[in-house]
């Protein structure tokens, strides 16, 4: 399906902040997750203009329209997927799984050894199917007592090619 899409990845400009953050709302909300839930959400899936210039932010836009983005923040040899959002009408689509490819590509190219990414509960399967595996859990920034899958995607493996996975 991801060969069929018509799309370009490009990175994000400080001007197209609060669309991103609406499209993450939005597509968290795709989960059936409730109001109150997705307002305590809201914090956390902000993206300000100064983090868009800051940080490596790419979008997918399929016939001019935003249909996902993802974020990078790196530390030491880690890396960590902080965002991967995708329109509700773009999921199972094929845009995550290029998106994700691309995050993977440019987290190699800067030199990072490890992906390191808290999923939320229902992209869990999604993150598998890409190659990360699971190694525990974090505890979620939005509610205390809530935890989320924790994933590690390795860099340096031969073992682990993003454009062979689903």
């Amino acid at each position: 399906m991801d060969k069929a899409i018509r799309s370009n990845i490009r990175q994000a400009i400080a001007a197209e902040a609060g669309l991103l953050t609406e499209l993450a709302l939005r597509s968290k909300g795709y989960w059936g997750y409730d109001a109150e839930f997705l307002q305590d959400c809201r914090i956390d899936l902000t993206l300000t203009p100064e983090f868009l210039a800051s940080s490596p932010v790419f979008l997918i836009e399929e016939q001019g329209r935003i249909a996902g983005f993802y974020s990078l923040e790196g530390r030491g040899t880690e890396v960590e997927l902080l965002h991967l959002f995708v329109e509700p009408w773009a999921i199972r689509r094929g845009f995550g799984g290029r998106l994700f490819r691309h995050a993977v590509e440019t987290a190699r190219a800067s030199g990072f050894e490890q992906l390191v990414i808290g999923s939320d509960p229902y992209a869990l399967e999604f993150y598998e199917a890409m190659g990360a595996r699971r190694v525990g859990h974090v505890a979620s920034i939005v509610r205390p007592g809530r935890m989320l899958p924790l994933l590690h995607y390795p860099l340096r493996s031969s073992q682990h090619n993003p454009s062979s996975a689903v």
